[in-house]
């Protein structure tokens, strides 16, 4: 599959070959992304479709499986166009009045406000759904689920910041990362020399650390946020 995606991205009768033959992974993929059945008539599909095209385009073979490759194109590609939509639907609730700080009717701009935010705070909870589901399909190659990260998580501060320590270093080195994508595995011996973490840390708490790359290397700003730590020492 590899290398008939290469050859895809050179000749427009073989990419076209290729697009038939991964229409249902292509479909289910979206489905799986969007929690709901697509089919060719939704808007989803030729998102998708477009995103499974630019992957091929996009591809080589020091990015791993292109199947694997592919998948995360298209679930980024997909997660953009949920959020531009609930972005729009967003804007178009909220009634101008709101905001009108002359208006009489203070009382009911309070309530109209607050009808507004818990809408807002409704839509930010659909939207984190939407990356939560996408992040789960990615952590199931790695042999885990995003709801094992509830007994891996690590508590103890010193901890923390251990983990942290090793996620910075993956994400900036791209020896690293590209190990952890391509064999699925934590490059356990290379993290031990570099950053001094004992390797007891490191695999006890393997899966976290694998959940935050995937989070902190991809598209996902509302799951990033119970990262924020980490991110503030990218910054530094």
């Amino acid at each position: 599959m590899d290398y008939l995606a290469l050859e895809a991205a050179r000749n427009e009768n073989t990419l076209n070959r290729f697009i038939e033959q991964h229409e249902t992974v292509i479909l289910n993929i979206a489905s799986k992304v969007t929690g709901h059945y697509i089919t060719k008539s939704d808007d989803e599909w030729s998102i998708a479709l477009s995103a499974f095209v630019q992957a091929v385009s996009d591809y080589d073979l020091t990015k791993g499986s292109f199947f694997r490759f592919a998948k995360l194109v298209v679930q980024r590609r997909l997660i953009d166009y949920i959020r531009q939509q609930y972005k729009y639907k967003q804007e178009i609730s909220v009634n101008p009045i709101v905001f009108d700080l002359d208006s009489d009717e203070e009382e009911d701009n309070h309530i109209q406000y607050a009808v507004t935010k818990k809408s807002m705070e409704s839509q930010k909870q659909e939207s984190l759904a939407f990356e939560i589901n996408a992040v789960n399909e990615i952590l199931k190659e790695y042999g885990f689920t995003f709801f094992d990260l509830t007994k891996c998580s690590p508590k103890a501060a010193k901890t923390k910041s251990a983990c942290g320590k090793i996620i910075l270093f993956c994400l900036e080195d791209p020896v690293a990362i590209s190990v952890l994508k391509i064999t699925k595995l934590l490059p356990v011996k290379i993290l031990e020399k570099n950053t001094k973490v004992p390797r007891k840390i490191i695999e006890r708490h393997r899966k976290y650390i694998i959940a935050a790359i995937v989070i902190l290397s991809g598209e996902y700003p509302e799951l990033a946020e119970y990262l924020r730590h980490i991110r503030e020492e990218m910054r530094q």
